[in-house]
């Protein structure tokens, strides 16, 4: 295949794209200022934070930081948060937008390698995969546990969603426009189920999903479910793969699949 062919495959990057990250955060303290010192500024146009009522001085932080601060007044859930930072972004314009926890777990020195990645249109939506050994991410301090959960649930996904994904429970993700746009994602649920939902949605509306591998850190700062909310997520995700299931066969319709509008 000659040079020219593949300029048809991938657009040249997009200098005046507006990258926008957003923060979900609740009780981050601790970790937000960190995190946030590892963004690369020249390539981010703007930061959010919203924080979902949290008890500690997260909103000061953010402020004193000089990052675009939301707050709620009362607690909405992990996807509720969600919700209301891709809401934002849209309305500041924003082209590409990354979600990163920040509880410092994930690594955003490699923001810059996933935005290339959605500005050449080689995917829709990138994935920061921590598993890309098991050592690895065992000896970055993942109970083992979640590992094996992680992994199971992982290949269902796969295999129910023809995808080929390392990590589908990742904190770290980007998305383009068209995405956040096209993706009825107000109608999922509010609590940590909603990433589920996004991403098989995501595969229903025919989007390009991909990952890359991302460094991870577990400490006792580092914000994590216990073992009965993470067995409630992976009922939720099970529920959601059945959806997907119930939408393509016909046997019933959910309004998470429905287009907006």
């Amino acid at each position: 295949m000659s040079a020219q062919s593949f300029q048809h495959i991938a657009p040249p990057p997009d200098p005046l794209d507006k990258v926008v990250v957003v923060m979900p955060a609740y009780n981050a303290e601790q970790t937000l200022e960190v995190t946030f010192g590892d963004i690369d500024q020249d390539v981010v146009s703007e930061v959010i934070l919203v924080d979902d009522c949290s008890s500690d001085r997260t909103s000061e932080v953010a402020e004193r930081l000089g990052i675009t601060t939301i707050r709620h007044e009362r607690n909405k859930g992990y996807g509720g948060n969600q919700k209301t930072c891709y809401a934002k972004a849209l309305d500041l314009g924003a082209d590409i937008v990354v979600m990163i926890h920040p509880d410092y777990q994930y690594d955003a020195r490699t923001i810059p390698a996933i935005v290339n990645i959605l500005r050449l249109g080689i995917c829709d939506v990138v994935m920061g995969s921590r598993v890309r050994t098991r050592r690895e991410v065992l000896d970055a301090g993942m109970p083992l546990w979640k590992y094996i959960a992680n992994r199971c649930l992982t290949i269902t996904e796969n295999v129910v969603l023809g995808q080929n994904l390392g990590d589908f429970h990742t904190g770290l993700r980007a998305y383009n426009r068209k995405v956040l746009e096209t993706l009825p994602y107000e109608r999922n649920s509010d609590d940590f189920v909603f990433d589920t939902q996004f991403l098989v949605q995501a595969v229903h509306f025919g989007f390009k999903i991909g990952d890359i591998p991302v460094p991870c850190r577990y400490f006792d700062e580092a914000s994590q479910i216990n073992f009965k909310r993470s067995a409630r997520y992976g009922l939720g995700t099970l529920g959601a793969l059945a959806q997907f299931v119930g939408q393509r066969s016909g046997i019933w319709k959910s309004d998470i699949f429905a287009p907006k509008g």
